[in-house]
C-alpha cells in the first residue's frame, strides 16, 4: 500500500504559526497599531453624525454645520492615508514571513528521506509543493491581515457603541449566540473537510502523474480503460470532498447574514423606544445604528476570511506534515573506515511477501569495477540502490567498512559511495551551478576537468544557462553533466544504474573508457544492458530471480557456458 505524507495536526500549526510571528514582533506592532489607528480614525464619522442629528434637532447654525463637515472631511482623509500604510505594512510583513515559509518548507522537503518518497508518490508531494504552497502564500498574503485587520476594527467599533451609550449596545448581544453556534458547528467541521478536499486533489494528481509516465505502458497493455476508470473515481472523490466544505458554507454564510441584519434593525426598533422613554437622545440612537451598520463589514470579512484561513491551516498542516516523517536512517555512531562494501545475506522486498533480492552476497573489492546484469525485472537496480544506501535490506547487512550504510548520515555516506541513474535533472542555473552541486566549493577548473571527463562539448561553457527558458539539452547532455557531477563528489565507490542507456553505444562506450580513466583507483558497479560494459568489467555478477547466480570475469563466465553465456552469445547475435 502506497505510504501517505503525515498532516501535522492543530497544535503544532498554532506553535509554528506563534513562532513565525515573534520572530517580527516589530513589523507585527506597527501593522497593529496603524489598523487600530485607521479603525478610530473610522469611528470618528458616526459620532459626529449622531452630533449633527441632535444639533438639527435642537437648533443649529450653518457654521456649525460646516465644523462638522470639515472634521469628518479630516477624518476620512486621515483613515485613508492610514488604511494605505497599514496595508503596506502588512504586506511587507506577510510577503518576510511566506518568505520564510517557503524556505523552511523547501528545507523540510529535502530532509524527506527518498525512499519515503517513493513510497508515498509524486502526487501527494506535488499538491503539497503546488496547490497548497499557493493556498498558504493567499491566506499568508490576504487572510491573515484582513483578518487582523477586521479584529482590530469590531474591538475598536463595539468600544466606541459602549462609549455613545452603554444600553444601546444591548441590541448586538443578540448576534452573539447565532453567531457562536454557528462558528462552532462550523469550525468543528471544516477543518477535517479542507484536509479531505485536499488529500483527493493529491489523489487525482499521483493518478494523472503515473498515466503520464508510464503511458507507452498504458499503451502497450491496453490499461487506458483501467485509467480512465481510476481517474473518473478520482475526480468524484474529490467533488464529494469539494461538495462536502461548500455544504458548509451554505449553512455558514447565510447564518451570518442573519447575524449581521438583525442587530441593525434591533437597535433602531429598541433605540426608538429608549428615545421615546427619555432614557437616550436621538442623537445616540443615530450614532449606534451607524456603528452597528459599521461593525458588518469588518465582521463579514472576518468570516469570510476566516474560511480562507481554515483553508490556509489545512494546507500549513500538510506542509508541516513533511517534517514528521521519520528518518530512514539510525546512526549508530559506528565510522566507516574506508574499506570495501560488503552485501552479506540481503534480502529486500517492496510489497509483503514478495521478495525482489533473496539472500545475496557480494564483496566490492576496492578499486574493481564490478558488471551487474540479467534479465529485465532480475532485482539489478534494486541491489544498486542498496549498495548505494539508499534503501535498507528487510534483513542481512550493507556495509561499508564494517559500518552499516543506512546507519551513516548522508553527509558520510556520500563521501562513501554515490548512485547515478537514467533519471537527471537539470536545475536553472549556470552548467557551473549544474555541476558544482555536488561540491559547492569546487573551482572552475575542477569543474572543468569534471565535464572533460564526460566528454562535454566544449561550445557550451560554464557561463551556460541551463533550463526552462535557457539553453535546453538533451537526455545524452543531461546523463553527461549528472556523470560530471559524480566525478566532482569523487566518493571512493560509485554505482552506475544504466547511467549512460540515452547515449547512442558508440558514445556510451567510449564515454565509460573514459570514466574509467578519469575513476581508476575507484569501485565502480555498473548495472547495465549493454554487455560491452560486463567485457570490460573485472567481474561480472549475473542476477536471476533476486539471487546472483553467477560471479567472475568475462571470459570465465563464457567459459563456464552459463546463464552470462547465453546472454552474450544473445547480445553478440
Amino acid at each position: 500500500m502506497k505510504q501517505i505524507l503525515p498532516v501535522a495536526d492543530a497544535a503544532q500549526v498554532r506553535r509554528y504559526a506563534r513562532g513565525l510571528l515573534r520572530r517580527h514582533p516589530g513589523p507585527l506592532i506597527t501593522t497593529l497599531s496603524l489598523h487600530a489607528l485607521a479603525a478610530v480614525a473610522g469611528l470618528a464619522t458616526p459620532r459626529l453624525l449622531g452630533d449633527l442629528v441632535e444639533r438639527i434637532k435642537e437648533g443649529t447654525t450653518r457654521v456649525s454645520v460646516d465644523e462638522i463637515a470639515l472634521a469628518i472631511a479630516v477624518f476620512v482623509v486621515a483613515q485613508s492615508v492610514l488604511v494605505r500604510f497599514a496595508a503596506y505594512a502588512s504586506a511587507r510583513l506577510g510577503e518576510r514571513v511566506l518568505a520564510e515559509l517557503r524556505e523552511d518548507f523547501v528545507r523540510r522537503v529535502l530532509a524527506v528521506p527518498v525512499s519515503t518518497v517513493e513510497r508515498a508518490g509524486s502526487g501527494d508531494l506535488l499538491t503539497r509543493t503546488s496547490r497548497d504552497v499557493d493556498a498558504l502564500s493567499h491566506s499568508v498574503r490576504f487572510a491573515v491581515p484582513e483578518t487582523l485587520t477586521a479584529i482590530v476594527t469590531v474591538f475598536f467599533t463595539i468600544g466606541a457603541l459602549v462609549l455613545v451609550g452603554p444600553i444601546l449596545a444591548l441590541p448586538c448581544l443578540i448576534a452573539v449566540p447565532i453567531l457562536t453556534v454557528g462558528a462552532r458547528w462550523y469550525l468543528r467541521r471544516a477543518p477535517a473537510g479542507y484536509l479531505r478536499e485536499n488529500a483527493a486533489f493529491s489523489d487525482i494528481t499521483d493518478g494523472l502523474a503515473e498515466t503520464v509516465d508510464g503511458a507507452r505502458t498504458v499503451e502497450a497493455l491496453r490499461l487506458a480503460e483501467r485509467r480512465v476508470r481510476r481517474t473518473d473515481e478520482d475526480i468524484a472523490n474529490s467533488y464529494r470532498a469539494e461538495r462536502y466544505t461548500l455544504g458548509l458554507r451554505t449553512v455558514w454564510y447565510p447564518l451570518t447574514e442573519l447575524a449581521y441584519i438583525i442587530p441593525v434593525v434591533a437597535t433602531v426598533l429598541i433605540g426608538g423606544w429608549f428615545t421615546i422613554e427619555g432614557w437616550v437622545t436621538l442623537g445616540q440612537v443615530t450614532a449606534a445604528t451607524l456603528y452597528v451598520q459599521q461593525l458588518i463589514d469588518p465582521l463579514d470579512r472576518l468570516l469570510s476570511w476566516l474560511d480562507e484561513l481554515q483553508v490556509g491551516g489545512a494546507s500549513l498542516a500538510r506542509l508541516l506534515g513533511v517534517a514528521e516523517v521519520p528518518d530512514d536512517r539510525r546512526a549508530s555512531g559506528v565510522e566507516p573506515d574506508g574499506g570495501e562494501i560488503e552485501a552479506r545475506e540481503v534480502r529486500y522486498s517492496y510489497v509483503d511477501g514478495r521478495e525482489v533480492l533473496r539472500g545475496v552476497d557480494l564483496t566490492l573489492v576496492r578499486g574493481e569495477r564490478v558488471a551487474v546484469v540479467g534479465p529485465s525485472g532480475a532485482g539489478k537496480s534494486t541491489l544498486a540502490r542498496l549498495l548505494a544506501g539508499i534503501n535498507a535490506p528487510d534483513s542481512g547487512a550493507v556495509t561499508a567498512g564494517g559500518a552499516p550504510l543506512v546507519e551513516l548520515p548522508l553527509d558520510a555516506l556520500r563521501g562513501q559511495v554515490a548512485l547515478v541513474t537514467q533519471e537527471h535533472h537539470v536545475f536553472l542555473g549556470t552548467l557551473r551551478d549544474n555541476v558544482a552541486l555536488a561540491r559547492p566549493d569546487a573551482t572552475d577548473e575542477q569543474i572543468r576537468r569534471a565535464l572533460s571527463a564526460v566528454d562535454w562539448p566544449a561550445e557550451l561553457g560554464l557561463d551556460t544557462e541551463l533550463g526552462t527558458g535557457n539553453h535546453q539539452l538533451s537526455p545524452a547532455q543531461a546523463q553527461q553533466v549528472a556523470l560530471a557531477r559524480l566525478v566532482l563528489a569523487d566518493p571512493h565507490t560509485l554505482v552506475l544504474d544504466e547511467a549512460t542507456s540515452l547515449l547512442d553505444p558508440r558514445a556510451a562506450r567510449h564515454l565509460e573508457r573514459s570514466l574509467a580513466a578519469v575513476l581508476h583507483g575507484r569501485t565502480v558497479v555498473a548495472v547495465a544492458h549493454r554487455l560491452f560494459s560486463a567485457h570490460d568489467a573485472d567481474r561480472v555478477a549475473v542476477v536471476e530471480d533476486g539471487r546472483i547466480t553467477e560471479l567472475g570475469s568475462h571470459h570465465d563466465l563464457v567459459a563456464e557456458d552459463g546463464a552470462y553465456a547465453a546472454l552474450w552469445r544473445s547480445w553478440q547475435s
